[in-house]
């Protein structure tokens, strides 16, 4: 494997915000297919060329030899066949393959490729021998062009120098032509002789600069004839002239001309091309053999062909003539002869497309203008026309379309560019190259519902899996970008998953999952939710409302009076009157509107005795009942909503005429408050007799066992006499006034004879008594409450009268304690009670 000789040169530049990166690589001629050139990826990153997280990391934009060299995914650059650098450039200095590539990022590289020369072929001439004629009296010094030998390779591996063996009259002389190539001319070192020695046989050796260099022979073959007098002389050994391109034929080159002093046809000269001159030349030019003057022979074009060297010989029709020769060298003028050529360097030529998301400075193309004309003729000046959001920004070797604005899809998707390319020439040539770019779309439009907000009303009762509305949103985005699916976002509808109520397919049809009931569900609310198929997907959001409106589908249902079987019962007095308010008929139905609105009407039974109202179903008599009357009527009461179709209940009612009751005729309802009275009072009455009961059978028990029991009255054992005079109690010397428990615990009772009028309380520690009742008047009663009562459970519930300590009587009447007794505490309520019912009794 032949070593590859790599080199690569970076260089980094910026314009505005843009980035271009040149990299350089040098490979021989002749090494094998697939040969590694660089990596292109690695060595752009160096310089901070941003490229694609992933393969492909570059696109190749232009490739000048893609028969030769390509680029992988991963920036891999090789060849493709076996480059034969002598086929591809020739003679030129240099053979340079072109690429352009680009990043993702729109950065550009620009990759030049030497392809160095091997030495690889010797020097060879275009024929196996020379053969030349000298005149015997050729003077030393004198020189015949020889035909030179030809090397594809190129620089020093060319043709570099002759050489002739043996070298004893004759040498070689080297000479460099406009073109670089070397050639050599025979020279005459030492007199000639035809006597001695009429023909001579050498070798001419070329050989190339290469280590070790390569050698190319030819014989030359000379032939020494008799000498002629005088020869053809030119007037210049050389002679250069300028031709304008694309010259008309027979245009004037030179005039050539060529003395020869003798007189006949020893002195008429001819002209003629040399022989080894090239065909090329020869189809370019043309000599008359008579006159000299070279014309144009053909086609002239100066980006072909810059200069031409045309050795022309001249001799005379003597015998023996020796030739005369002189070189011409022919510079060719350029004219603005070549409008530019302007080149895209994109896959397709003719469009390129670019998203419409493209942000300011991406690359969308690159342009090549060229033009084959030098100088002013071929300096270019490229612009792009027309009012787009696109410009043009020029390099050194090349130019890109940039975008230059907000792209829109939606609005414009397709722009029509002209780019112009006009040259500094006389008369200015200008050319033109019209490019169609296609704005591809992104997924940068969410689908957009035609409402926010959508309404549907539904009848109640509906069949599940019927079609309740359609949703629609618009996305203008193309393809799947633009293609829309629907979906219910997730919610509940009075706790329970949105999805049981309602679901909707991908076209926006929304479809009822269930049966609605207006009496429970009313309105409902759920959200739709519209998403594209792009990538990333976008979506929005429609809330939906359905309104379940009301179907007369409830039965009104009696509430008043209760039926029992469909049947309700009802009493009025016999001698009720007119207008006598029987019962009140009422019925409940769930529906709205119309559909539960009531009328009543009576509409079988004995319609002629009794009269509905139609609103609130109050029945009412409308005759007098005599003692004749039947005990019993009956009617039927319907109720009837407004609904279509209307539905209706009934009530079977009988009504009774009592004898027991004989209320006045009244009009309204009922008197609840007199019956409360009745009940009050009876329970009243049934509690009287009870406590006299009780007390009766108190007293009995108290006389049996000489113990103050349920009663305070006089008593005659103690260990105080008694007193002379009795003095009777009444109802005023005793009073029960209860005192808040929570702020003391006991009830101190206190009543003077003098003060009946009111109640007088206070504690009876207290050391003065109310204004005008004296001590000795007064009784007191002292009674513990509940909690003193549980605090000792084992005892007896006793009062104690010890005198001044300072444990009080619990009762003194008329100022006298009493003595120590066992004490029932209810009984001594009951008791006062007693006393207190009998003393109103009195009254």
């Amino acid at each position: 494997m032949e070593l590859i000789q790599l080199t690569a040169v970076f260089l980094l530049f910026w314009v505005g915000t843009e980035a271009v990166i040149n990299l350089k690589y040098g490979i021989n001629e002749e090494i094998k297919p697939g040969s590694v050139i660089g990596n292109v990826t690695r060595d752009a990153v160096k310089q901070g060329f941003q490229i694609a997280p992933q393969p492909p990391y570059l696109r190749v934009i232009s490739n000048s030899e893609p028969r030769w060299v390509e680029l992988s995914p991963a920036g891999i650059l090789t060849t493709q066949m076996k480059i034969d650098r002598d086929v591809v450039c020739r003679q030129n200095p240099k053979c340079i393959i072109s690429l352009e590539v680009m990043s993702n990022s729109m950065e550009i590289c620009v990759i030049k490729v030497e392809i160095e020369d091997l030495n690889d072929n010797a020097p060879r001439f275009p024929t196996s021998h020379i053969d030349i004629e000298i005149s015997e009296n050729a003077s030393p010094g004198t020189r015949f062009p020889l035909e030179g030998a030809s090397d594809p390779d190129s620089g020093i591996f060319g043709v570099q120098s002759y050489s002739i063996t043996p070298n004893e009259l004759f040498g070689l002389e080297i000479k460099t032509r406009g073109d670089g190539s070397k050639i050599a001319e025979l020279v005459v070192q030492k007199s000639l002789d035809r006597e001695t020695q009429s023909h001579y046989s050498y070798e001419i050796s070329a050989e190339d600069g290469g280590d070790p260099p390569k050698i190319g022979a030819v014989q030359l073959n000379i032939r020494v004839i008799d000498s002629n007098d005088n020869n053809p002389v030119f007037d210049e050994p050389v002679y250069t002239v300028n031709v304008m391109e694309n010259s008309p034929v027979n245009t004037l080159v030179i005039d050539l001309n060529a003395t020869d002093p003798d007189e006949g046809t020893n002195g008429e000269v001819v002209y003629s091309f040399n022989s080894y001159v090239t065909e090329k030349t020869r189809e370019a030019f043309k000599i008359d053999p008579r006159t000299g003057i070279i014309t144009v022979n053909g086609v002239l074009d100066y980006e072909t062909t810059q200069i031409y060297e045309i050795d022309v010989q001249a001799k005379d029709l003597g015998p023996n003539s020796i030739p005369a020769h002189c070189k011409v060298t022919v510079n060719v003028m350029d004219t603005n002869d070549n409008p530019p050529v302007i080149s895209l360097l994109s896959l397709n030529t003719e469009m390129v497309e670019v998203s419409e998301n493209a942000q300011r400075g991406y690359v969308i193309a690159l342009v090549r203008v060229s033009d084959k004309d030098s100088g002013a003729n071929g300096k270019v000046k490229c612009t792009l026309q027309g009012n787009v959001p696109f410009r043009l920004q020029e390099y050194e070797s090349f130019s890109t379309i940039l975008v230059d604005g907000r792209l829109d899809r939606e609005q414009k998707d397709t722009f029509n560019l002209t780019i112009q390319a006009e040259d500094s020439g006389i008369p200015q040539l200008r050319a033109t190259k019209s490019l169609v770019v296609k704005v591809t779309d992104e997924n940068d439009n969410p689908p957009h519902f035609l409402k926010p907000h959508y309404q549907e009303m539904v009848m109640e009762n509906n069949l599940p899996g019927s079609c309740l509305l359609a949703v629609s949103a618009e996305d203008p985005d193309l393809g799947m970008n633009g293609t829309v699916s629907y979906s219910i976002v997730p919610g509940e509808i009075k706790h329970m998953d949105v999805n049981t109520y309602v679901s909707i397919n991908p076209s926006g049809r929304i479809y009822s999952m269930r049966s609605f009931d207006h009496e429970y569900t009313r309105t409902f609310d759920f959200k739709v939710l519209a998403r594209d198929n792009g990538n990333p997907s976008l979506s929005s959001n429609a809330t939906v409302r359905i309104v379940v409106l009301d179907v007369n589908d409830n039965t009104p249902v009696m509430t008043n009076p209760p039926l029992v079987n469909g049947t309700a019962e009802v009493s009025i007095p016999r001698n009720a009157g007119v207008g006598y308010m029987v019962t009140q008929v009422k019925a409940d139905d769930y529906d709205e509107g119309e559909n539960g609105r009531l009328t009543y009407t009576i509409s079988e039974g004995d319609r002629a005795f009794f009269e509905i109202d139609q609103v609130n179903g109050e029945v009412r008599s409308t005759r007098m009942f005599g003692e004749n009357a039947k005990s019993t009527y009956e009617i039927t009461v319907v109720a009837r909503d407004h609904g279509k179709p209307s539905l209706s209940a009934s009530a079977y009612i009988v009504v009774y005429l009592s004898p027991d009751l004989n209320a006045q005729e009244t009009i309204g309802p009922v008197n609840l408050s007199l019956i409360f009275i009745i009940a009050l009072g009876s329970i009243a009455a049934i509690l009287f007799i009870t406590m006299i009961f009780v007390a009766v059978k108190c007293k009995r028990d108290n006389k049996e066992i000489r113990t103050y029991n349920c009663r305070v009255a006089e008593y005659s054992y103690g260990n105080q006499k008694k007193s002379s005079k009795k003095k009777k109690l009444s109802k005023n010397d005793i009073r029960l006034v209860p005192r808040d428990v929570e702020e003391t615990d006991k009830m101190n009772v206190v009543s003077c004879s003098s003060l009946t009028s009111s109640l007088n309380y206070f504690d009876y520690h207290q050391q003065s008594l109310p204004l005008g009742c004296r001590r000795s008047e007064s009784t007191f009663l002292n009674v513990e409450n509940q909690n003193s009562r549980n605090a000792a459970p084992n005892h007896g519930y006793q009062h104690s009268f010890t005198g001044q300590g300072h444990q009080q009587p619990d009762l003194i009447i008329n100022g006298m304690p009493l003595p120590e007794v066992r004490y029932n505490p209810m009984c001594y309520v009951l008791d006062l009670l007693v006393l207190d019912l009998l003393g109103k009794t009195k009254s």
